[in-house]
């Protein structure tokens, strides 16, 4: 009566073994399936990756377009762009004196572009605003006229996408074979 305790617990035992040694064979697969892939990690500032179409970044205001309707006050839902203006009897219009958005306090939602009757605002792909003084951030009309520097423009910089498709490209063509006629 003695033996049949031990030998079921020396199956226990061995079917745990056999269980862990199945785990651990699945994660070292895992692991290994995992080195031809290729890196995700960016070298950030001297590489970086495109923006895509639609990207919300810093907005851009164009001073002469603007009208001072005030629509993207209303629409914003932290009333944050600030517009002052005055009425000018001679010509029946509203003149806009100062225009200025606190990019520390904007969340980027792209309401004031999208209802802006006149196209004034607009987003562009700039998303280096950070600063050590959050007072900085308060952008007025001069520095949101300001044209943002495109990461396609800038030789000091490896844009993501480009260096992949070039990579792509390059295992394409030696891959493939080009037929002409003659």
């Amino acid at each position: 009566m003695n033996m049949f305790p031990m030998i079921t617990g020396f199956m226990s035992y061995g079917q745990q073994t056999i269980r862990a040694t199945r785990y651990i064979g699945q994660s070292f697969i895992t692991t290994l399936s995992h080195t031809n892939r290729l890196p995700i990690t960016i070298h950030y500032p001297y590489e970086k990756s495109i923006t895509p179409e639609r990207f919300r970044g810093r907005i851009h205001f164009e001073f002469d377009k603007c009208i001072a309707c005030e629509v993207c006050v209303r629409v914003c839902p932290i009333d944050l762009p600030l517009v002052d203006w005055r009425f000018k009897k001679d010509i029946k219009r509203k003149q806009l004196l100062n225009y200025s958005i606190d990019f520390g306090v904007c969340i980027f939602c792209g309401n004031c572009v999208e209802y802006c009757p006149t196209n004034c605002l607009s987003m562009t792909e700039e998303y280096e605003l950070s600063t050590y003084d959050r007072h900085e951030l308060n952008y007025n009309q001069i520095a949101l006229s300001r044209l943002p520097i495109s990461i396609m423009e800038d030789y000091t910089i490896q844009t993501i996408r480009n260096s992949t498709e070039n990579k792509i490209d390059e295992e394409k063509s030696s891959n493939s074979r080009t037929i002409t006629d003659y």
